[in-house]
Order: C-alpha cells, then structure tokens, then sequence
C-alpha cells in the first residue's frame, strides 16, 4: 500500500477523533432541559474541519489521480475493503440503526432501542442536509471528464443529474453521523469506554469516506465536508434529545410494550401518546 495512502487513511480518523471528543466533555450538562444545544467547543468543531477542507482542497485533482493509479486500482485487497466499507455506511447504517430500534424495542432494552432511534435520526437529518447541498452547489464529480475540481455550478445538481453532485460526499457523511451519534450516546452510559468505541467508529467512519475517493465518486475535500455535516448532525441529535428527552419522537417511537394475552401468548402494543393505543399485533407464542 502506497505510503501517502496510508496516511490519508490514519489522518482522517485522527481529525474525527480529536474534535470530536472535545465537546463530548460538555455532555454532562446536556441532561438539563436549559443545556444550550450549542456550545463554544462546535466552534472549534468547526474551525477544525473548515481548517482541513482548505488544506486538503487544493490537493483535490492530486489525490484524485494518485487513487486511480493503475497500480492501486489494481489491488484486489483495495477493492475488496472498498466495496466493504462503502455498503457498511450506506445502506447499512440504516439497516444497523432500524434493527436496534426494532430489537431494542422488542427486547424492552431502552438503551438500545434509543441508540437505534437517534443514530437513524442523525442518518436521515444528515442525508436531507446533504441532499439539499449537493443539488444547490452542483460541483461535478472526479469521474467526470475533463476533471476539474474546480468545477461548481448553482442549482446544477437538481437538474444536471448526479454527476454533479459531488459535494459533499453522501456515504461519509452517513458514516459519520452514525458514528457520532453512537459514540455520544454510548460516551454517557459507559464513559470509560468511550475512546474504544469512537475509535472503532470513526476510524471505519474515515474509511468509508477514503473509499470514495478510491472508487472516483468525491473529491478529498467531498469527505472531509461530507465528514464535519455528519459529526455535527450525530452530535446535536444527541445533545437534544438528551436535553429535551420527553420531545414528542420519543414518546411516540420509545413508547410501547410486549404484553402478555389471556391464551398465554404475547402481543405487541404500539402507541403514539401514553395511554393512546394503536391496538395489538398478532400475538407471538
């Protein structure tokens, strides 16, 4: 693997991490309903990833190049990593997120259905935001020839199809969200091991972004923008509804109970406000 490759791969993760966790001390207060949903440390959040994106930015054709080098397209390990990491962010996040909710909800394990609920939050939040930036600033991505990097164009997106819609990168940002939603949520529960876990996540989170790059879909500076809006996304997701842990989603999909029949078997209730069913499900032997 070539040595510049290996670089981008552990700086990615070690930006993640290190503005990542600085505001995941403030999550203490975040238990009190006046807890600000914004703090100073999302400034330096902020100022962190807007600092790499203008340093990475005009490596952009650079990198491009280099990860369509004959070489490095041709190593199977690379294409099989790629191909991995890609389908985990997405749809996977989705299919990871929905199957703890359902699981956590079945099982009567809160915890596990709100990590479920909230990281799916932070996937669909984040994917309107992206949605909404891609069509608007239109840049063209790097498979499009003549390459240029530079090329933007207002509104392009929505009409000029998806080869303009390269910024910012959809699969990290998916990745990244997930990843900052589950280890926020996970960093209250179990403090001290919150830096196993973030590691775990955001280093998968920075692979899936590297191997868009790997497969010409972005641009360095996609993932590092795709990157920061789903940091920011799983961030506030958790913060607010840790702040207002009674707002209306959460009574409505946190609510509900496996109960038990007259015939000895055992049905689902679902309810949109406590004390307002929705009826039962067929019941489960």
């Amino acid at each position: 693997m070539p040595t510049w490759f290996r670089r981008t791969l552990l700086a990615l993760p070690a930006l993640a991490l290190a503005a990542s966790f600085s505001p995941a001390r403030a999550q203490a207060d975040t238990t009190r309903p006046s807890a600000s949903l914004f703090t100073y440390r999302d400034g330096v959040l902020a100022g962190g990833f807007l600092l790499a994106a203008l340093l990475v930015q005009p490596a952009d054709d650079h990198y491009a190049q280099r990860l369509q080098d004959s070489s490095t397209q041709a190593n199977r390990k690379l294409h099989a990593l790629a191909t991995f990491v890609r389908t985990t962010a997405a749809p996977g996040s989705y299919v990871i997120g929905t199957g703890l909710y359902v699981a956590g909800r079945l099982g009567k394990n809160d915890r596990m259905a709100s990590l479920g609920l909230h990281g799916t939050e932070a996937l669909l939040l984040g994917e309107l935001t992206g949605f909404a930036l891609k069509g608007l600033i239109g840049r063209q991505r790097p498979f499009v020839r003549p390459r240029n990097p530079h090329s933007y164009g207002l509104l392009r997106g929505f009409g000029g199809g998806d080869k303009y819609r390269s910024f910012p990168s959809g699969h990290t940002l998916a990745a990244f969200a997930a990843a900052a939603a589950v280890t926020s949520e996970t960093s209250e529960w179990w403090p001290q091991s919150r830096w196993v876990i973030g590691t775990a996540m955001y280093g998968g989170a920075a692979l899936a972004g590297v191997s868009r790059m790997y497969d010409n879909r972005h641009w360095a500076s996609d993932v590092v923008a795709g990157a920061a809006i789903g940091t920011f996304t799983g961030l506030k997701v958790v913060r607010f509804n840790r702040s207002n842990s009674g707002n209306r989603i959460d009574r409505w999909l946190l609510a509900g109970s496996i109960i038990p029949t007259s015939d000895g078997g055992h049905a689902l209730r679902l309810s949109i406000l406590p004390g307002v069913s929705l009826g039962q499900m067929p019941r489960v032997r």
